[in-house]
């Protein structure tokens, strides 16, 4: 089920090259953002589309371990931004699209989005019923869409801007920058 979650922060972003075979981030929204219940409900319905008879048990039981999409940011609570926080972990083994705001596609040297930046999330919501690693409701991240920017993370960060930089072309043959 396709989800679009706006002005979510972006933390611990693997967007341009995977981590561990996987794109993916954090997307962290305050507990009152004005899409939770909406989220919420998404995730019952992935529940009781896989789990017709049974899903409102298995949702209850999920939640109880931390199994949902979204999470508190309690777990997390020693990194910046996450403390009082939720969050979604949404990942994928196919590279998001990702956009600026008029939807222009963007490259890792444009230096969005980056951790602390806002963005959109094109995410799909789904359950999962593994052998392995047995019954859960994820995010598989489809998409970011930069929204604006934020003050970066520590450990994060955006690429310089070239106004930041002296223009030097007078003091392209001092040996000192050889």
């Amino acid at each position: 089920m396709k989800f679009k979650l706006r002005d979510a922060r972006l933390a611990f972003p693997n967007l341009f090259t995977p981590y561990k075979e996987s794109f993916g981030g954090r997307f962290i929204i305050p507990p009152d953002h004005p899409q939770v219940t909406e989220f919420k409900n998404v995730m019952k319905a992935a529940a009781k589309e896989k789990w017709p008879d049974k899903w409102q048990t298995i949702y209850a039981a999920l939640d109880k371990q931390d199994k949902l999409a979204l999470h508190d940011g309690a777990t997390k609570a020693e990194y910046e931004g996450f403390e009082g926080n939720l969050f979604v972990a949404a990942n994928s083994k196919v590279r998001p699209t990702i956009l600026d705001q008029m939807r222009n596609e963007l490259s890792q040297a444009d230096g969005k989005p980056y951790s602390g930046c806002y963005v959109v999330a094109l995410l799909e919501i789904w359950a999962q019923d593994h052998k392995e690693h047995g019954k859960r409701i994820n995010a598989n991240l489809r998409g970011v869409q930069f929204l604006r920017d934020g003050d970066a993370f520590n450990g994060g960060g955006k690429a310089a801007d070239a106004d930041e930089f002296d223009d030097i072309s007078d003091e392209a043959s001092d040996p000192l920058l050889s």
